[in-house]
């Protein structure tokens, strides 16, 4: 069964407490939640178009399932809309954010379907609670460990 790591963010209301739910409402879905790291309070990211924004609570998972990547991204969209994520500008405020970062040894690039998620190597909110679960996880075109990008991502 294929593995998957996801991202998972929040950075309105209880934002701990988002990021739990989203992982219950993917675990009803059918989608096995193997490893949840811990929760890192980070600043938004995106320059000044997230100026002002709260400081967000960022986690990974490592999922199990058997659907395919672009079904996966339909769980996550429909947890997101469950949730009430309202998208009105790129990188907003958000209640719940989920992405898949990395789905086995996949690399996809459809429209709205980019696998590895094509920012993660540049995104320590993303790196560190990663490499807490996925530390060997391989970046099927950068060819290096998770554990590898954010040793290079903290230098």
């Amino acid at each position: 069964m294929p593995a998957a790591c996801i991202g998972i963010g929040s950075n309105l209301g209880d934002r701990l407490q988002n990021c739990k739910r989203a992982l219950r409402l993917l675990e009803q879905r059918g989608i096995r939640v193997k490893a949840v790291s811990g929760a890192y309070e980070t600043k938004p990211w995106g320059g000044q178009s997230v100026a002002g924004q709260p400081d967000f609570i960022n986690m990974a998972a490592v999922v199990e399932t058997d659907i395919s990547p672009r079904a996966l991204l339909n769980v996550l969209l429909e947890v997101e809309k469950e949730m009430g994520r309202v998208r009105e500008r790129k990188w907003g405020p958000r209640i719940i954010d989920l992405d898949i970062l990395l789905y086995a040894d996949e690399v996809m690039d459809q429209p709205g379907l980019k696998i590895p998620h094509p920012l993660m190597h540049e995104r320590d909110f993303v790196l560190r609670p990663l490499a807490e679960i996925a530390p060997e996880a391989l970046h099927p075109v950068l060819k290096k460990t998770v554990r590898q990008l954010l040793e290079e991502f903290s230098d």
